[in-house]
């Protein structure tokens, strides 16, 4: 017999007939027999229903677990990638930043090394100006130092003849008036 081609339900228990035969079995134990197979059949009936109702229950949240279980697993390899792709533009960033700092950087030391030279040169021609200045200091200071000692000379030497006729006369060489008043005071 095949499970498939034989289905008993209570109801077909109950109905069922056995028939009457001489000296056959006790009718009274047939039917109570029955009626427990009966008995018996519904309540296998039922908690097969609810078996199925279970394991159909089980196969739904066992599909919604699957299904969680993807789209956790999406999650995951989403967020893997969100994060590599984020270090990646991070370092990416960074890379950028620390060219831009030394560019940055190199822009600053080239125009300070650029102010350096200018500020030497400005030094260099400064130093050139101050010892120009000083030899044009030291030439009159020796050019003064020079005529005081010929108004010296000359006050002390005797008066000197007039030119005579034919003789270039030279005129008196003018001392500055600093060395007039020094010269008078003594």
């Amino acid at each position: 017999m095949n499970d498939e081609a034989f289905h008993l339900t209570p109801v077909d228990a109950r109905r069922y007939d056995f028939g009457s035969a001489l000296r056959g079995y006790d009718k009274t134990r047939v039917d109570q027999f029955r009626d427990q197979v009966a008995d018996e059949l519904e309540r296998l009936s039922r908690v097969n229903q609810e078996l199925e109702a279970k394991a159909k229950g089980f196969h739904e949240q066992l599909r919604a677990f699957r299904e969680r279980d993807k789209a956790l697993n999406d999650a995951l390899i989403s967020a893997q990638q969100l994060r590599a792709e984020t270090r990646e533009q991070a370092d990416r960033e960074a890379q950028l930043i620390l060219r831009e700092a030394r560019a940055e950087g190199e822009r600053l030391l080239e125009e300070t090394r650029s102010e350096v030279r200018r500020l030497q040169i400005d030094i260099d021609a400064l130093e050139r100006a101050r010892r120009n200045y000083l030899a044009q200091m030291r030439s009159m200071a020796e050019r003064q130092l020079a005529e005081l000692q010929s108004a010296e000379t000359a006050s002390a030497a005797p008066a000197r003849p007039k030119p005579e006729e034919g003789d270039e006369e030279h005129p008196p060489v003018k001392s500055p008036s600093w060395l007039d008043a020094n010269v008078r005071a003594e």
